[in-house]
């Protein structure tokens, strides 16, 4: 989407709205870190994302790289900064293409500060001189493809300190096809109104972005007012300079500080703050949340789809999903982006050499080898395993390696039949509990469009052992109402789905609307994410050495044991699964791996030798997926 669309509707509805800048880190653990933050930040409701350009060479793949991510896996509107430093045309058409690609449709065009080494600035050769030939650039090659913004200098900058050529310059640049200003950072609000007043009559008409920086601590708020030459009124200094020691305090009345700024920016007639984090979420959280912007029941974050929009080129529309996924987000985007035909051809064509493969970016498991110990410590016994999933469920753990956040409420409702399953050797790895008609503005299950209703079956993931699957399995087909699938790591895929089409779990009702069904169980995806959930775990188990009972005890699981998911198609029935486990529990829960232990039914760990006779979709190690 537009980011002057989004203004446009932000001044129609009359509702404040925000965004936040992000810079490329020099680490690539300050990268993965920075992808964690963003996540999180979405949750706090911002219109859009911008990325700062990294100039040359591997920064400049970075920014590319975040984009992206930003895009396609976190499902943030992103604005990509891309400037002439450093850059000839064809660097620049480069980075436009892989803006495009990744579904972008905003770009921050600047010219850039010169290179340390160089005093003034100079076009690279080939390259553009002024911001306005980079607007003229991407025009001319991507036509409207782009919403294009600039900058603007409320208080001049490096270079030029003359406002009246400030303002004719910024006029060129709207009139060579920029549609939106922001302005760099500022604490004057009274000159930033007038500022927007001298633009206004210049006959600049695009929407104009405040650009605002919290207060993290004393330094930092001088040392960057003053390399962005930002004027910091006297009260402000003599406010924080008598807390200046204390960076608590000076973080408490930076917040009072910028959050009336916000207010006088607003009551202007401003509708939309762009904040600059400097990759960091507390200062700017304290002042949204003083300015009552961040999400609550008066102003509910706004979700089409139970689950988070992926914005990748082409992924726009995705109105479905698999369940199996539901809990790892980015490994699916990241997962499906090069099936053939998607999404026309739903998930694609299972005959497609790219159907499912295994290196996508996002399928491995997150986190260092010592992080993930430290997570699940060194387990020797199945209760060990099983008292890692318990404490995931009882929120004591955050993760698992199946699930990449912390459990949601809407596991409350089952939470106790989960424990009880868990206590005895069954591990679930993703479930929902069953619904008839809630209303989708409810808090836990609600999504979609106001006035409507959402329903879903209830749905269970677990693996399960090889002395169990039979009783269990003979149990799901006495019971018409049960549609299953079970799959070990090497072997076919045991089934009663009465064909290959897909089974909705979660469906609504809306006004004006046909049901929509987002969220399905099929054959297809869920080889495609067996074959996922087995290589996570024997990442897992790869976090210990080779010698180490823990490694043995989990390699021993993925090896032997069946992935099984269940679904009970009488959504009326809120409960209606876990009967099916009574008196189901794995012998010897407490029992210390062995190394060279069997697999529970007298057989050696020969996994070339388990194919489980069965006929129902002979696709031995998902070999017909790839």
């Amino acid at each position: 989407m537009h980011i002057k669309d989004m203004l446009a509707e932000a001044e129609r509805s009359g509702r404040p709205t925000f965004s936040f800048e992000f810079f490329p880190p020099k680490t690539a653990q300050g990268v993965q870190n920075l992808y964690d933050r963003m996540d999180k930040m979405h949750g706090l409701g911002p219109s859009f994302i911008d990325i700062t350009w990294g100039a040359g060479g591997q920064l400049a793949d970075l920014t590319c790289e975040m984009v992206d991510v930003a895009q396609s896996q976190c499902g943030l509107e992103t604005c990509m900064h891309l400037t002439c430093t450093d850059m000839g045309k064809d660097a620049v058409d480069q980075a436009l293409k892989k803006a495009y690609s990744a579904g972008c449709t905003n770009i921050l065009a600047l010219r850039g500060d010169p290179p340390r080494e160089k005093e003034k600035w100079e076009a690279t050769e080939g390259g553009f001189l002024y911001a306005r030939d980079l607007v003229t650039h991407i025009r001319q090659s991507y036509g409207n493809h782009f919403d294009i913004g600039v900058a603007g200098y409320p208080e001049g900058c490096d270079d030029q300190d003359d406002p009246e050529l400030l303002l004719d310059h910024l006029k060129q640049k709207v009139d060579a096809g920029a549609t939106f200003i922001v302005t760099q950072m500022f604490y004057d609000v009274d000159n930033f109104i007038n500022w927007v007043s001298r633009v206004r009559a210049k006959g600049i008409t695009v929407p104009i972005i405040p650009g605002i920086m919290p207060i993290n601590t004393y330094a930092s708020f001088l040392r960057r007012a003053s390399h962005m030459n930002a004027t910091i009124p006297p009260e402000w200094s003599a406010d924080l300079e008598q807390v200046k020691n204390d960076d608590a305090a000076v973080r408490s009345r930076g917040t009072i500080l910028v959050a009336e700024m916000c207010r006088k920016i607003l009551a202007s007639g401003v509708h939309h703050l762009h904040f600059y984090t400097m990759n960091l979420a507390q200062a700017t959280r304290m002042v949204l949340d003083e300015l009552k912007l961040t999400p609550s029941d008066q102003r509910p974050l706004k979700q089409a789809l139970p689950w988070r929009q992926s914005l990748g080129l082409g992924r726009r529309d995705e109105d479905v999903r698999p369940i199996f996924w539901k809990n790892r987000n980015k490994s699916y985007v990241a997962r499906t982006q090069d099936w053939d035909e998607f999404p026309n051809g739903r998930w694609g064509d299972s005959r497609s050499p790219a159907f499912g493969e295994l290196d996508t970016y996002g399928t491995a498991l997150r986190g260092t080898n010592e992080q993930n110990r430290k997570r699940w410590g060194e387990p020797t016994s199945i209760k060990d395993i099983a008292d890692i999933f318990v404490k995931y469920l009882e929120k004591d753990v955050d993760s698992l390696p199946w699930s990449e956040a912390p459990i949601t409420s809407e596991a409350d409702a089952i939470k106790g039949d989960l424990i009880s399953l868990n206590k005895r050797g069954l591990l679930t790895i993703n479930s929902q509990p069953a619904i008839d008609g809630v209303k989708s503005s409810d808090p836990v299950y609600g999504w979609g469009p106001n006035n409507g209703y959402v329903y879903q079956k209830a749905y269970l993931e677990l693996l399960v052992s090889p002395k169990l699957i039979d009783e269990l399995i003979a149990r799901i087909e006495r019971n018409p109402d049960l549609t299953y699938y079970a799959v070990k790591k090497v072997g076919n895929v045991k089934t009663n789905a009465p064909g290959d089409g897909p089974n909705a779990v979660t469906w609504g009702v809306f006004p004006g609307k046909e049901i929509v069904q987002p969220t399905i169980v099929e054959t297809i995806s869920f080889l495609a994410w067996k074959d996922e959930a087995f290589r996570l775990g024997m990442d897992w188990a790869h976090c210990y050495s080779s010698m180490s009972l823990s490694r043995q005890l989990i390699e021993n699981i993925m090896e032997t044991w069946h992935l099984v998911n269940i679904v009970h198609n009488d959504f009326h029935q809120a409960h209606g699964l876990f009967p099916l486990f009574d008196d189901l529990e794995v012998e010897d829960l407490d029992k210390v791996f062995e190394a060279g232990q069997t697999n529970g039914n007298g057989e050696a760990n020969d996994v070339n030798s388990q194919t489980n006779g069965v006929e129902d979709a002979p696709l031995t190690n998902g070999s017909t997926a790839h």
